[in-house]
């Protein structure tokens, strides 16, 4: 196929882009398709000539924003809509949701999926509750992703502090803030494949033995992007140790929850697991990060499938889900 790679141009320079484009690339030359780069900068009139130009019979979409519009990947999804182009992953409905995670938690709520209590607190509007909150209590801004604007700070005891992390996650990320209960136990990612009949991968647990004495058991922002933190050095994910009976009750929890939000073809469900057994959905990810030595990639290395087999699954299941010939 004709397929066209979606990145986040990040400057004018062809090179300044994660990563992961290039490995994405490279796994489908080798499944023999046709391969094409287009880049996501300030500019909408050039993106459209450049998609109109390279003529794709499917984007393969690893774009997550545009300019610093807080739902641009949502903006950029509609717009492929819009021009009739087709292509994996989410469409503006989940990256939306994904986004709002209150909104989120309502939707595990319908069908009864465990999630942490909460409240949000806008800049602009008074706060909204899914029940009366226990400290400790987690902190972090409603709508980014990324970890972006978590830190230490983000577990809080005390009232002072946390009204202290609200204001400033209105002042200095722009964006309401969500208030939800810790949930003390392992913390737990479950990738899924699939559309109408999804499979659910080998879990993969965070391990923090390594932190800091005293520091909170999170994945912060430095944790996940800052190679020379404590908090990086001292996270790895593994292969989750788990017996078949719970590991069977967390796949099917990941598979309620990416069915709830109607994830497409790939995506990856965030739970904790507590000392009782309980299992609490986090966030939901769609079209979660493909680097090949991500979570979700040694996932599906450990259920027997290689790189290359994964992002030519992804291909393939979307050609299934729009009726490509």
């Amino acid at each position: 196929m004709r397929i066209t790679v979606l990145i986040d141009q990040w400057s004018e320079k062809p090179e300044d882009h994660d990563p992961v484009a290039d490995q994405v690339t490279a796994a489908l030359l080798e499944g023999e398709h046709e391969v094409s780069y287009v880049g996501v900068h300030g500019d909408l009139r050039a993106l459209v000539d450049d998609l109109e130009r390279s003529k794709p019979e499917l984007v393969f979409n690893l774009s997550e924003s545009f300019r610093d519009h807080l739902f641009g990947a949502v903006g950029i999804v509609g717009m492929l809509d819009l021009l009739g182009i087709k292509y994996t992953g989410g469409g503006p409905g989940e990256f939306y949701m994904q986004q709002d995670k209150a909104l989120t938690k309502k939707l595990l709520a319908f069908d009864k999926i465990k999630y942490p209590e909460f409240a949000v607190f806008s800049q602009d509007s008074d706060f909204e509750t899914g029940g009366n909150l226990r400290m400790p209590l987690f902190v972090k801004p409603l709508r980014q992703d990324s970890s972006i604007g978590i830190g230490k700070d983000a577990l809080v005891d005390n009232f002072r502090d946390m009204m202290k992390r609200i204001l400033s996650i209105h002042d200095k990320i722009n964006d309401a803030a969500l208030v939800e209960e810790y949930i003390d136990g392992r913390e737990i990612y479950v990738g899924v494949l699939g559309n109408s009949m999804p499979t659910a991968l080998p879990p993969i647990e965070i391990d923090f033995s390594g932190l800091p004495e005293g520091a909170p058991k999170i994945m912060s922002s430095r944790a996940k992007w800052n190679t020379r933190s404590a908090e990086y050095k001292g996270t790895k994910a593994v292969l989750a140790d788990l017996p078949d009976e719970l590991k069977a009750r967390l796949q099917k929890v990941a598979l309620d929850a990416y069915r709830a939000l109607r994830v497409r073809d790939y995506g990856r469900v965030d739970m904790r697991l507590t000392p009782s057994g309980d299992i609490y959905v986090l966030e939901v990810n769609a079209s979660c990060y493909l680097e090949k030595d991500s979570e979700f990639a040694t996932s599906a290395r450990v259920a027997g499938m290689s790189y290359v087999q994964l992002i030519n699954e992804i291909v393939d299941l979307a050609v299934e889900r729009h009726g490509i010939r």
